[in-house]
C-alpha cells in the first residue's frame, strides 16, 4: 500500500465521508429548528462515484473509512453501500457514525452487510433533555438502537457526548457508568463550533481536564494501552469496566500533529481540514471524465492545503462557512 504524507509528514490513512447532509433532528448546536438550506440532490455525491473514489484512494494509501451524515442511515441504499465498501481490497477498517434513530431497525442488515464498528451521538439519558437538545422526542429509539448493537455484536459500540457546561455537566459520571457493565465505549468530546445552529461560546465549553476531573471522584482512571491509539481520543477504563471511557479536547488540547485524516463533503468536495474553508472540487471532475492521473493531482493539492493546525480557542479562529452536515463532523 502507498504511504500517503502531506507537507508535515502525517501519514493520511483515513477518510471520512458525509454521504448526505439529511439529518432526522434538529439538534441546537448543529442547526435552526427549521433546518438549513440543503444540498440538491443532482449535486450529491453518488454511490458509483462514492464506489470509485474510495478505490482510488485505497490505492493511493487510505485504509481506514467512516460514513458520516447529516444523518448516513437516512439515505436509500445505505447498506447496499457498506456492502460494496466492504468488497473493496484494502478497506481494512469501515464504520459508520449515526445519531441512532433510524438503527435499530437497520441494525442487522448493517451488520450482515459487514459493518462491525459504529458509533452513536447521545448527548443526555434523559429523555426530556434529549428531547430538548435535539429537538425531537426520540430518546427510546436510540437507546433502543445502541441495545441492538450490542445485541448483535458491533464492536467498539462508541457513544459520542458533547459535553457543554450548564447542560450536560450534571450527568457526566451516569453517562461514564455505562461503561461499568456494558461493553460501551463512551467518548467525552468538547463542545466545538459545530454549524448553524446557536451561537457557540467558549464559556460554554466543558474542559476535558475538568470532565475527567469529575469522573476520577468517582474512581481512579488507568490507561488502557490495549486500546487503539491512532485516533484522537485518550482511553482510560475504571478498574473491573466492561467498556471504556474516551476523552476528546479539539478546543484545549488539540491533536493536529497527529491528524491523519481528510473529509470528503456530500457534494464531492475534499477537505483537507475541518475547521478550514480550503476545499477541493472532486466532483466537477468526476462528472467530466477526468482518469485516475487527475484525481492523484487533485488529492496532492488536498494535502497541500492540509494546514499544520486549527486556530480554534484562539484569536484567529474564524467559523467555517460549512454547516457540519455537509462537512460530516
Amino acid at each position: 500500500m502507498a504511504d500517503l504524507r502531506d507537507t508535515f509528514n502525517r501519514r493520511i490513512n483515513y477518510i471520512r465521508i458525509s454521504i448526505t447532509d439529511r439529518c432526522n433532528l434538529r439538534c441546537r448546536y448543529c442547526m435552526p429548528a427549521e433546518g438549513i438550506d440543503l444540498i440538491s440532490h443532482d449535486d450529491i455525491l453518488s454511490f458509483e462515484e462514492i464506489i470509485r473514489l474510495v478505490r482510488f484512494f485505497v490505492r493511493s494509501g487510505i485504509s481506514k473509512v467512516r460514513l458520516t451524515g447529516g444523518e448516513p442511515l437516512v439515505r436509500r441504499g445505505v447498506v447496499d453501500l457498506i456492502r460494496r465498501l466492504r468488497e473493496i481490497p484494502g478497506v481494512h477498517d469501515l464504520s459508520l457514525t449515526t445519531n441512532g434513530v433510524l438503527l435499530e431497525s437497520c441494525a442487522e442488515l448493517l451488520f450482515s452487510a459487514g459493518l462491525r464498528r459504529i458509533n452513536i451521538s447521545l448527548d443526555s439519558l434523559k429523555p426530556e433533555r434529549f428531547h430538548y437538545i435535539t429537538r425531537r422526542n426520540s430518546f427510546d429509539r436510540v437507546w433502543a438502537g445502541i441495545q441492538k448493537s450490542l445485541e448483535i455484536g458491533f464492536h467498539p459500540v462508541k457513544l459520542n457526548v458533547v459535553a457543554i457546561r450548564g447542560f450536560n455537566d450534571d450527568e457526566i459520571i451516569p453517562l461514564a457508568e455505562l461503561t461499568v457493565d456494558r461493553p460501551l465505549h463512551v467518548r467525552f468530546i468538547e463542545y466545538m463550533p459545530a454549524g448553524n445552529g446557536q451561537p457557540w461560546r467558549p464559556e460554554d465549553v466543558l474542559t476535558i481536564s475538568q470532565i475527567k476531573e469529575v469522573i476520577e471522584g468517582r474512581g481512579p482512571l488507568s490507561v488502557d494501552d490495549a486500546e487503539d491509539r491512532s485516533g484522537p481520543a485518550a482511553i482510560y477504563r475504571w478498574r473491573g469496566a466492561k467498556g471504556r471511557i474516551g476523552f476528546i479536547s479539539p478546543v484545549t488540547c488539540h491533536f493536529c500533529e497527529n491528524c491523519n485524516r481528510l473529509r470528503l463533503t456530500s457534494d464531492g468536495k475534499l477537505r483537507p481540514c475541518l475547521f478550514s474553508d480550503e476545499e477541493v472540487d472532486v466532483r466537477h471532475h468526476l462528472r467530466n471524465g477526468c482518469d485516475d492521473a487527475r484525481l492523484e493531482d487533485l488529492l496532492e493539492l488536498a494535502l497541500q492545503k492540509k494546514p499544520g493546525g486549527h486556530m480554534l480557542n484562539t484569536h484567529l479562529f474564524k467559523k467555517c462557512q460549512r454547516n457540519m452536515s455537509s462537512i460530516g463532523g
